[in-house]
């Protein structure tokens, strides 16, 4: 039988002018209670396109001719200038106690998190290099060779500096995948055997852990011919053996009323991995990829304690000067008034722990152990 996926929602009423949307009282209605957990390496049928799920239109042929025109795709060389500048600190990774959750940056959107007894890579691109891009900026924060063994994986879309096919070659064909829906058959035919796909507000579990699969304002294609035929979103861990921690893992994404909704059915975030860079020129990219400020009313929206900043510091992506996510994340981040040290901002290659019970909002304990981290100034 066909799996019938879950119809888009509208977009939520835009705020009153001058208003920001993390200001707007959060709903009152108890979340909508969450299905069972899908069973792991179901196969499904799904549409053949998930185009009903894009927040706005993809870009037209009028966008594509400025785009030409403007050429504004990289850095210039004042942009360029602040590469020996990136954080780059890797470090041993930390024990991890019973109960703790501990996130490594390994660069751009891949994390390694160790919760609930599992290690699970996000988005992992371990490559030198993707396809249309230099190579990276800062090396992979972990080295390969030096990862535990890999419990899991989840992807968050097809992109190419999110799904990476070298770095998921170098993976044992057991390891549990989680994916998007549309985008089992990819893993499938390169040999994974155990694969499990989801759809928006969908959830599986593995070990005590629970991977649910949340809405992005994002799109996907690896081709000319295949775009928006996998669907895309991102990851809420919960570690429900253990501490109780949850993660929040964005992958790509705009700005947008899903932040709220996933706050409300996912209550108490310790962390929320949130993607800062990528963003430049913003008549471009703003439908699919948030500047810094936006991530920091995203984590607000979401009622996050912490957010860790992402996908900046090792692809040139977009025009953006290379260390202006940082700055930028670090001032909004500021002007919300919100506590200095629930501004994860690591270099690439450190870790930093949530203690366990750390996502409840009655915790009074230190915010996490920073195992190398990086001047603030």
């Amino acid at each position: 039988m066909r799996d019938q996926p879950h119809p888009p929602q509208p977009a939520a009423p835009a705020p009153p002018a001058g208003r920001a949307p993390a200001d707007v009282p959060p709903p009152q209605a108890a979340p909508p209670r969450a299905p069972a957990p899908r069973p792991l390496g179901e196969v499904r049928v799904w549409p053949r396109s998930f185009a009903d799920r894009l927040t706005v239109p993809l870009p037209g042929v009028r966008a594509f001719a400025r785009l030409a025109r403007e050429g504004a795709l990289r850095p210039g060389p004042e942009g360029l200038r602040g590469i020996p500048d990136l954080p780059y600190r890797p470090a041993p990774l930390p024990p991890v106690a019973p109960g703790e959750t501990c996130v490594t940056w390994a660069g751009h959107a891949s994390w390694v998190v160790r919760t609930g007894g599992l290690t699970v890579l996000t988005d992992p691109v371990w490559s030198r290099r993707i396809l249309g891009t230099p190579p990276r900026m800062t090396p992979p924060g972990v080295r390969w060779e030096e990862l535990p063994p890999v419990d899991a994986v989840v992807i968050s879309h097809n992109h190419f500096d999110h799904l990476d096919a070298p770095t998921l070659k170098r993976l044992p064909g057991d390891t549990a995948l989680f994916v998007p829906a549309g985008l089992a058959r990819w893993c499938r035919r390169r040999g994974f055997r155990r694969v499990t796909e989801l759809d928006w507000w969908e959830s599986a579990e593995l070990g005590g852990v629970r991977f649910d699969f949340v809405p992005a304002h994002h799109w996907s294609r690896r081709s000319l011919l295949d775009t928006c035929r996998t669907l895309w979103g991102g990851w809420v861990l919960t570690d429900r053996a253990g501490g109780g921690n949850t993660v929040y893992f964005a992958g790509d994404t705009g700005y947008g009323h899903w932040f709220r909704e996933i706050g409300h059915r996912h209550p108490g975030i310790g962390l929320a991995l949130l993607p800062v860079g990528a963003y430049a020129p913003r008549w471009w990219l703003r439908d699919v990829h948030t500047d810094p400020e936006e991530a920091v009313r995203a984590c607000l929206d979401l009622g996050a304690r912490r957010m860790a900043p992402m996908h900046w510091g090792a692809f040139v992506l977009s025009a953006e000067p290379v260390m202006e996510p940082l700055h930028r994340v670090r001032a909004a981040w500021a002007r919300a008034g919100l506590p200095r040290e629930d501004l994860w901002d690591l270099p690439v290659g450190a870790s930093r722990t949530l203690g366990a019970d750390a996502g409840t909002g009655g915790e009074t304990g230190t915010p996490g152990r920073l195992a190398a981290d990086m001047p603030l100034s």
